[in-house]
């Protein structure tokens, strides 16, 4: 029976008889492998968490080109009117006007978009957002409730009332969808839709009873032509729902998981969907009583980034943000220049460009089979 040769090869490739088994720490090929081996074990994951830094990396040169435009449009945003602001007193005019307009742009663009995609990740559907899901539709609804009950009310008390009826009218949306067996991507806004009619209904017979039929009309139109100094303060309490965006976007990542998963991880999903339905009706509120609807921006902007950059909600957190305040200044300086010096509602340049998108993305998902899933 032969025996196990006690040769063993040494670095050089030559034969050493003398040479002990790898049998432990201290046998000589033992420190070789091991420094041949460490390397490998170091670089194998250092590489793909350095591509994967690379890649979720807020600050990147695109999003700075795009921070760069965003400035560029709010600056002809602060230029572009009727008023010359280097006249005598055009600093005054610029500032009760000018500015308060373009910080409303900022604001309202922001949490809108931000809106949009807090509601698609809870319901799981891309073509969901305030304005097909009712929530803007109630928004009216508490404003011409406060002005019949309360003629007098002061806009704080307005705000009051829509956020109120935003949250309501937003809690009945998901009521509803729990009532319903086929969640298709059309079912869900259609529900919201039909919903949002008849709440409007509603909203239009009060208003047409207490004379505030024109009232409604300017609300819903969306414009920021009456936000000047005094007005649009409160539009800062959406920054506060931008930053808490920022803050639970974690969260919300989970829950768009669907109920059954981001419990079995341990989210609490009925508090993060009361915070997001909170968050939205507190930004739909505030943005329709200082500027009105702001129809489709918060499908549009999320589903234009998703084809961009997939789904990664925190990474693109800023993208959203950035794209909402550019598509509501472009589609306000249009509205300002089309037919100067009168002014295009927002509202409606906006309503004209999502409603091309929103087909648009209808087409889409019917090309790839999935508008029946």
């Amino acid at each position: 029976m032969p025996d196990t040769p006690p040769a063993a090869l040494s670095r050089d490739g030559r034969v050493s008889p003398e040479s002990p088994p790898d049998t432990g720490p201290e046998s000589p090929p033992a420190p070789p492998a091991g420094t041949a081996s460490a390397p490998a074990a170091r670089s194998t994951p250092r590489s793909p968490d350095a591509r994967a830094t690379r890649r979720q990396r807020l600050f990147t040169p695109a999003l700075v080109v795009g921070i760069l435009i965003t400035l560029g449009l709010l600056l002809l945003s602060l230029t572009t009117g009727q008023y010359d602001v280097f006249a005598d007193d055009g600093f005054w005019m610029f500032g009760i006007t000018r500015v308060p307009r373009t910080i409303a742009l900022v604001l309202a663009g922001a949490s809108m978009a931000m809106c949009g995609l807090i509601m698609q990740l809870l319901t799981q559907n891309r073509f969901v957002e305030p304005t097909t899901t009712g929530t803007t539709e109630w928004a009216g609804l508490g404003l011409i409730l406060v002005l019949w009950l309360f003629p007098g009310a002061s806009m704080l008390a307005r705000m009051g009332g829509a956020v109120t009826m935003a949250f309501i009218g937003t809690v009945i949306f998901f009521l509803f969808l729990q009532r319903v067996t086929l969640r298709s991507s059309l079912i869900v806004p259609i529900i919201g839709i039909m919903l949002g009619a008849v709440v409007s209904s509603f909203t239009t017979y009060i208003a047409l009873m207490t004379d505030h039929l024109q009232t409604l009309g300017i609300w819903f139109a969306g414009s920021f032509t009456r936000v000047v100094e005094g007005r649009y303060e409160l539009m800062f309490l959406v920054l506060v729902v931008t930053i808490l965006v920022f803050i639970t976007a974690d969260q919300f990542t989970v829950a768009g998981l669907g109920k059954d998963m981001a419990t079995n991880v341990g989210l609490n999903y009925t508090a993060v969907l009361f915070l997001g339905t909170a968050m939205v009706a507190v930004a739909t509120g505030v943005t329709a009583t200082v500027v009105g609807t702001l129809p489709f921006l918060g499908l549009v902007v999320p589903n234009i980034i998703s084809l961009f950059r997939g789904d990664d909600l925190r990474s693109n957190l800023p993208w959203v943000a950035l794209l909402g305040i550019a598509i509501v200044t472009a589609c306000d300086l249009i509205g300002r220049t089309i037919r100067a010096p009168f002014e295009i509602p927002v509202g409606l340049v906006l309503g004209l460009v999502g409603a091309v998108v929103f087909i648009g993305l209808l087409l889409r998902q019917r090309r790839k089979g999935g508008l029946l899933t």
